[in-house]
């Protein structure tokens, strides 16, 4: 039962635009409570020490990411085919899913079924994207991708601190939250969103393009600057690899921080990201153009991932984050620009292909990110360095910058409007 779409199109976009928002707010929140937890989880269930539960976590991660590279481009097919409405409500109610089973898992092994599950069925983030970029002319869909951005950074100011509050409680609890968080999501979105893909903008969904290599080289046939900017935005993600992977891990080791510490330190990359790109995306990404700002943010990125790796003190992980700010407007520039090369018809394609590069990074980046902070973090290291993680991913943005102005140097395909 969801909102006429034909009644009050202005309307309709405005409550569209929020229920998106409120999507990944929410399934921020839910990745974010569990973050402080998940070491303590992970080493009760195998009774491994930190640095061997670290590792566990990044072939867990691994695992999630194949399983997304695989399932993309189908979800994103279907996205093209049925709508995103109902591709979206299936993926909420699928994360509702994996939270739940995740809270009562007595075993490693149930924990690793679970993230496949989610992995399977996909988050709501790109077919997220596709929605925005449905209802947003091109001009304004760098801008408001940003809307997405600042909703995960609001989640991440929210989920963690709550994540250590009610860690208290034990550490299954933020799991049930997650899910609650979840399925209120699915309950909220059946009566307010409306269908945003237009029939006459709709494809038949073809196995041969449902697959990372088909809708890449479809992509590529199109418009070969999209896939110069894909293979930045896998370069990108690598380095972005080394906050999710062991950023837990390497504040616990080398300060001695706390879950809520955790949580709270997380939170101020939330506040960060929040406003750089809810705020001031929309003012900086017009005035500079999107090339600038990509230039920028990387640059920002590489000063702040220094900073991690060469803390000495805690509260220089906070210069870190307030450094690096504007790294959050990278993805939303490159993302607008990649839209802008596709056609109506392909946006849930392009979505699904860019999940599965970003999937490819989460396959490769936390086993390298994670071991290498075990490595150099473990008993017989033989240097004592646990902020490696972050000197990798410095070196992956530089690497995606130089993959960038490769890809700026095509001129971009005419697009039909479609």
């Amino acid at each position: 039962m969801a909102l006429n779409a034909a009644a009050d199109p202005a309307a309709n976009q405005r409550r569209a635009l929020i229920f998106i928002f409120v999507t990944v707010l929410i399934d921020a929140i839910g990745f974010g409570v569990v973050i402080p937890v998940l070491p303590g989880l992970i080493v009760s269930l195998t009774g491994r020490s930190l640095a061997g539960a670290a590792q566990v976590s990044g072939w867990i991660m691994f695992l999630y990411a194949v399983t997304q590279f695989l399932c993309g481009p189908v979800i994103g097919g279907l996205s093209d085919k049925l709508g995103r409405r109902p591709v979206l409500l299936a993926s909420l109610t699928a994360f509702g899913i994996d939270y739940m089973a995740m809270s009562f898992a007595p075993t490693l092994a149930w924990l690793v079924a679970a993230r496949l599950l989610a992995g399977v069925t996909g988050a709501s983030f790109p077919t997220a994207y596709a929605y925005i970029a449905d209802i947003s002319p091109p001009e304004k869909r760098a801008a408001n991708f940003g809307i997405i951005g600042m909703a995960f950074g609001f989640g991440f100011i929210i989920g963690p601190a709550l994540g250590g509050i009610v860690s208290q409680f034990g550490d299954r609890v933020p799991f049930m939250l997650a899910a609650a968080l979840a399925f209120a999501n699915v309950a909220y979105g059946f009566f307010v969103l409306p269908e945003s893909l237009k029939k006459e903008n709709r494809r038949a969904f073809e196995w041969r393009r449902a697959n990372p290599v088909g809708a890449l080289m479809r992509l590529r046939a199109a418009n070969p600057r999209v896939l110069l900017l894909a293979a930045t935005v896998f370069l990108w993600t690598m380095g972005y690899q080394s906050l999710y992977a062991t950023w837990n891990y390497f504040t616990i080791e080398r300060f001695h921080w706390s879950p809520r510490e955790v949580g709270w330190s997380l939170g101020a990359v939330g506040v960060t990201g929040a406003l750089v790109q809810g705020v001031l995306s929309r003012s900086l990404i017009p005035r500079y153009g999107a090339r600038n700002i990509v230039i920028g943010g990387a640059l920002s990125a590489v000063a702040g991932y220094l900073i991690y790796a060469f803390a000495g003190v805690g509260w220089l992980m906070y210069v870190g984050i307030i450094v690096s700010a504007l790294q959050g407007l990278v993805f939303p520039s490159i993302q607008g620009m990649m839209s802008s090369g596709v056609a109506p018809s392909e946006q849930g394609e392009l979505q699904g292909a860019v999940s599965s590069i970003q999937s490819l990074s989460s396959i490769m980046g936390p086993p390298l990110m994670t071991g290498s902070f075990a490595y150099f973090s473990g008993i017989g290291a033989p240097v004592y360095f646990p902020g490696a993680p972050f000197v990798l991913a410095a070196l992956f943005s530089v690497a995606a910058l130089a993959v960038f102005f490769r890809a700026v140097g095509i001129r971009s395909a005419r697009v039909p409007a479609g």
